[in-house]
């Protein structure tokens, strides 16, 4: 057994002991968190608003995701001063919130010295995990099987780079499916690279757009899981595939209970997070030759069960749009989706 499964393994196995041991990575709040992107509308360089003022740095959205009931934020963590960050972990502290960081992985070696920066400050205000991302949807940026090789080898060179400094100061690195990893492709890697150190953020509703189910999609990676996004997703048809859309919990496709069960299961611990991204829903062009030039594997068995699981799943009504909707009108769904998304957790998930 490789060193990282059998840690995580030990662990998952005492889950019914008490906890006054457990890592540090492994303690949290139960109340679930936030994370940034859920405030897209609210972040915007050009929010005017008052009654939703834009959030100017990290302590302006602690403050009020535990005004809402959060257990924790997840936020980027990006050139802190030594002064901001320690104003980041006295208002973390005073308020019992958990704190997770969002950070840009290195891509060559004279970027390791900023990464190995802000994961000091990160770990100076208190974060338990790093979050990061190695590239967008594959579907849209890369248009050829040899783009996708290239990036898949230097997303390996960066995790790399990367590894050796999380693991001298001890920070979980959490690498996202971020629609560009299929779970087989994240889940070799994480055994490849064989640190302790390095894992998955577990996205629950991503990875429906590269033709995976949601629970196949959590057993995979599951082993690897030191943080998560938590999203429930509606879908529809549509004439080049299918729309993929953020829902409030509760109200799509995914099983949530059986989910967060799984990552219990490994990391008996572990943070909620949610990301709420309120928008149009996403056009998933799979019926199109494009979205297919990186996807040399996948059968066409797993295109004909996503296709019919869109039209089994698909509400008789239109997913919900915000292009139709003033700046103001935007930020007051945005809010009403996340704090119903907090309600559900609390009262469907157990979150408390």
């Amino acid at each position: 057994m490789r060193r990282r499964e059998f840690i995580i393994g030990s662990v998952a196995s005492a889950a019914t002991l008490s906890f006054a041991g457990v890592p540090e990575f492994l303690r949290a709040s139960t109340n679930m968190g936030i994370v940034v992107h859920s405030y897209g509308a609210r972040g915007r360089s050009d929010n005017s608003s008052k009654k939703y003022p834009r959030f100017e740095d990290a302590i302006q959205l602690i403050e009020h995701c535990a005004k809402i009931g959060a257990g924790g934020v997840q936020t980027i963590v990006r050139d802190w001063s030594d002064d901001f960050t320690k104003k980041v972990r006295d208002r973390r502290e005073k308020l019992g919130l958990y704190l997770e960081g969002s950070i840009r992985l290195p891509i060559s070696a004279d970027e390791v010295a900023q990464f190995e920066k802000d994961v000091l400050s990160a770990k100076e205000a208190g974060a338990s995990v790093l979050r990061a991302v190695c590239g967008g949807r594959r579907y849209e940026i890369m248009k050829t099987s040899e783009e996708f090789k290239d990036w898949k080898l230097k997303s390996i060179f960066s995790m790399q780079l990367a590894e050796p400094v999380v693991s001298k100061h001890q920070m979980r690195l959490a690498i996202e499916n971020h629609k560009d990893w299929r779970a087989t492709e994240l889940s070799d890697v994480m055994k490849q690279l064989d640190s302790e150190w390095v894992g998955v953020t577990l996205d629950f509703g991503n990875s429906i757009a590269l033709l995976e189910s949601p629970i196949d999609v959590t057993n995979t990676l599951a082993p690897y899981v030191y943080s998560t996004h938590v999203k429930d997703m509606g879908v529809a048809t549509y004439d080049k595939g299918f729309l993929l859309s953020e829902v409030p919990l509760g109200q799509g496709m995914v099983d949530l209970k059986a989910i967060v069960a799984t990552c219990k299961k490994y990391n008996p611990k572990i943070t909620f997070n949610l990301e709420m991204i309120t928008r149009d829903p996403l056009e998933i062009p799979c019926l199109t030759d494009g979205y297919w030039a990186t996807f040399g594997d996948v059968t066409g068995q797993e295109l004909s069960r996503t296709l019919r699981m869109v039209k089994e799943k698909m509400k008789d009504k239109p997913l919900p749009t915000v292009t139709q909707l003033d700046d103001e009108g935007r930020l007051e769904i945005e809010e009403k989706n996340n704090l119903a998304c907090l309600e559900y957790s609390r009262k469907s998930l157990g979150m408390v």
